[in-house]
This record gives C-alpha cells, sequence and structure tokens, in this order.
C-alpha cells in the first residue's frame, strides 16, 4: 500500500548564517532535519490508511472463516462418504457370506443325498452278491436231482417233464448269476464316480466353510478392533482366480456331477432291483415248473402263496416308504413356512422405505419372485401330500386284502405241508432279491 498523496519536498539552498528579517522578530526554533516535516502523509491518507487495513482484515477473517466452513464440510463430506463407503464393503461382504451360505447348504444337502444314494447303492451291491452267493445253492440242489435221477432202473429213465424243467433251471441259475453279476460291476464302477463327485463336493465344501470363516471375520472388523493394521499395496495385488460367476458356475457343475452321479445310481439300483425281483421271479416260476411235475397242486399252492407273501412284503415296504413319505413331506411343508414368513416380512419391512428409496430393484423382484415360489411350492407339497395319503389308504386296504389271501393259502399250505421237503431247500423270496 502506498499513500495516494506524495508531498514533494522543497529543497531549501544554503545560505548564509545571517539571513534577513524584515519584521525584527527573533526566528522560529524548527527541528535540525527541517526535510521531515515534508516527508510525513496527511490526515486524508491516515484515514484511508485505517480504512483499507479494516477491510484488509475483515476481508481476511471473511475468507478464513469461509476456509474453516469448507473445510468443517469437506470433513463431513469425506466422513460420510468413508462411512458410506465402509457400510457398502459390509454390506457386500454380508451378500457374500449369504451367497456362500447358500452354496455351502445346496452343497451339504447335496453331498448328504450323494452318500445317502452311495450307501443305498452299496446296499444294492451287497444285495446283488448276497443273491449270487444265494443261488449257489439251489444250483446244486437242481444239479444233486439230475444225478440222483441218473440212478432210476429200466423204464423210470425218461426224459420228462421233471427232468427237462432241471435242466432249464440249472441253465437260469447261471444266467442269472451271470446278469446279477454285469450289475454288481456296474455298481463297483459306478461307486468310484460317486466317490469322485463325493471327494469334489467335499473339497468345494471346505473351501466354502474356510471362505466363509474367513468374510465372516473381515464382516466383523471395525474401526475398534484390534487385529486391524495397514498393508500398504495390498489394493494393488490381484490373486483371484474367479469372478462370481465362474465361481457359482464350479459349485452348480460340482453339484451338476453329483446329481448326474445320483441319477446313473438310481438308475443302477432301478436295474438291480428290477434284475433281483426278474430273476427271483423267474427262479421261482421254474422251481414251481419243477415242482408242478412232482406234485401238481403243492405247486399251484405254494407259488401262490409265495407270490402273496412277496407282494406283501412289498406292499409293507411301499407303506413304510409312503408314511416315510407322508413324514418327510410334513416336515418340507413346516420347513417352507420360515422361508415363507422370512421372505414376507423382508417384503413388508421394504415397503417402510421412505421416499423415493422405495425402487423396484434386484431384491424387491427376487422377493416377490420368492413368495410366489413358495407360496406354489406349499400348494405342490400339499396336493403331493394329500396324494400320499390317499395312496397309504389304498396300500392298507391292499395289505388287508393280501393278509387275508395269505392266511387262506397258509391254511392249504399247512395241509400239504407233508410234500413240501423239495420246496423247504429253496430260498425264500426276500434271501433271492439279496436281503
Amino acid at each position: 500500500w502506498k499513500p495516494s498523496l506524495l508531498h514533494k519536498v522543497v529543497s531549501v539552498p544554503p545560505s548564509s548564517d545571517k539571513q534577513f528579517n524584515p519584521t525584527g522578530r527573533p526566528p522560529t526554533v524548527l527541528p535540525a532535519l527541517r526535510s521531515t516535516l515534508h516527508a510525513r502523509y496527511s490526515t486524508r491518507d491516515w484515514h484511508h490508511a485505517n480504512m483499507v487495513q479494516l477491510k484488509g482484515s475483515e476481508t481476511s477473517m471473511y475468507c478464513a472463516g469461509r476456509l474453516n466452513t469448507d473445510s468443517m464440510r469437506l470433513m463431513q463430506d469425506k466422513d460420510q462418504l468413508t462411512y458410506q463407503m465402509q457400510e457398502n464393503s459390509r454390506r457386500n461382504l454380508g451378500e457374500r457370506i449369504s451367497n456362500i451360505d447358500f452354496w455351502r447348504s445346496e452343497l451339504i444337502y447335496e453331498l448328504e443325498c450323494l452318500l445317502k444314494e452311495t450307501q443305498a447303492l452299496e446296499t444294492a451291491k451287497k444285495r446283488l452278491e448276497c443273491a449270487v452267493d444265494e443261488m449257489q445253492g439251489p444250483l446244486k440242489v437242481a444239479l444233486e436231482c439230475l444225478y440222483h435221477r441218473e440212478k432210476r432202473m429200466g423204464i423210470d429213465l425218461v426224459h420228462d417233464n421233471v427232468e427237462k424243467n432241471l435242466i432249464k433251471e440249472v441253465d437260469v441259475f447261471k444266467d442269472c448269476q451271470e446278469i446279477l453279476t454285469k450289475v454288481a460291476q456296474k455298481i463297483s464302477q459306478q461307486l468310484g464316480i460317486n466317490r469322485d463327485a463325493q471327494h469334489a463336493l467335499e473339497q468345494d465344501l471346505s473351501d466354502k466353510n474356510s471362505a466363509h470363516f474367513i468374510d465372516e471375520k473381515c464382516f466383523n472388523l471395525r474401526n475398534t478392533s484390534d487385529s486391524i493394521s495397514f498393508y500398504h499395496g495390498v489394493e494393488k495385488a490381484d490373486g483371484t482366480v474367479s469372478v462370481p460367476a465362474t465361481w457359482a458356475k464350479f459349485s452348480e457343475d460340482n453339484i451338476r456331477c453329483s446329481q448326474h452321479a445320483r441319477a446313473n445310481s438310481l438308475k443302477l439300483r432301478d436295474d438291480a432291483e428290477v434284475g433281483l425281483e426278474s430273476t427271483s421271479e423267474e427262479m421261482w416260476n421254474h422251481f414251481v415248473n419243477t415242482n408242478l411235475a412232482f406234485n401238481n397242486r403243492i405247486a399251484e399252492v405254494a407259488d401262490a402263496k409265495n407270490k402273496l407273501e412277496a407282494q406283501l412284503a412289498k406292499t409293507l415296504q411301499e407303506i413304510f416308504q409312503t408314511e416315510d413319505t407322508i413324514m418327510l413331506l410334513e416336515r418340507s411343508i413346516k420347513a417352507k413356512e420360515y422361508p415363507l414368513k422370512v421372505a414376507q416380512t423382508r417384503l413388508e419391512g421394504r415397503t417402510k422405505r421412505p421416499n423415493i428409496e422405495l425402487c423396484r430393484d434386484a431384491p424387491q423382484f427376487q422377493l416377490v419372485t420368492e413368495i410366489y415360489t413358495i407360496d406354489d411350492t406349499l400348494q405342490t407339497l400339499k396336493k403331493r401330500l394329500q396324494e400320499a395319503h390317499d395312496t397309504l389308504q389304498m396300500l392298507i386296504l391292499n395289505k388287508s386284502k393280501l393278509e387275508h389271501e395269505i392266511s387262506v393259502k397258509a391254511n392249504s399250505f399247512f395241509i400239504d405241508k407233508k410234500c413240501m421237503d423239495m420246496h423247504k431247500v429253496f430260498p425264500s423270496t426276500p434271501r433271492l432279491i439279496g436281503y
């Protein structure tokens, strides 16, 4: 700052010691440096300088106030941004944990199903092996019968129906053993495939458990946690090997592989069951035909009684399975109520979002779809439960009829029991099907 008025210093020429004084009065005493009187500012400059100083001070204070206000606003905005980013990260971790929980539950369910199916397949294999071993006894009996019949003498040495049936029975036993042995070999191969699928599921489940533990630990971290620290440059290191799509597809492929293995196992079990039943029935038919050649009536009664017993055993098994199915359906219906409550509660809670937050977003669509899906599932399960109850009533009615028919045949069997020596050496139907 400079004053607006500048006064020039008047130069006084040097003069002699004696000056002219017309008034005759003594001269006024002035400072030795007379020029200093002419270098000072004016009053106007002084007031202007004060005013400018005040305005400058006010401007500085105004700028400082604005800077302080903007700094506080900036700190608040950055604090809010930091908090929001941390909450978003925490929410994403929560969603990730939910996804891991979903796939972990799917893997656990599939692993349990696979283990049950593998156990059932092993049981079927054991049944096949037991059935093959069980056929060895009747085969020996049939061969011994042929050998003993060779001791006939005279005209009795004829190629009659009994001998024809015995020869055919031996061939059937051998064919049945071969068929069941081949099915058992296929089951052994399928068991290896099931174990591979089981290993993949267990490995995936183990990885999911580890990831769940790590993400849950990260989810629970707070600004006040003791275990937090600086890891400079960690954001630049990318050691990931998958994206969410490939991550989900990996578990989905494992589950699909397991489901394929279970489907093949189920088909093999059906084949084994059909093979056991068909071979059992076929052997029984040949055994009955052989007995018919010895004693037609006894064979007829025995065949009818054993068929009824076999049918009753199947009916009882179906009743047990149907009752178990009803219990599982009821549990399933009960279990679906809680997810329905959760979905409806979430959907109702989201209706309380304020103003523009009432967004028809992906969670909204998902919740609505989930509720409709669960409702449809409940209706389907309830309909299937009613069908199961009707089927159970029908099976119970058939069971009563079968028990009545068995009691009738048992009376006839008791009458003809003395003629049933050959029948006693033949294994029962449950043993022939591997029980």
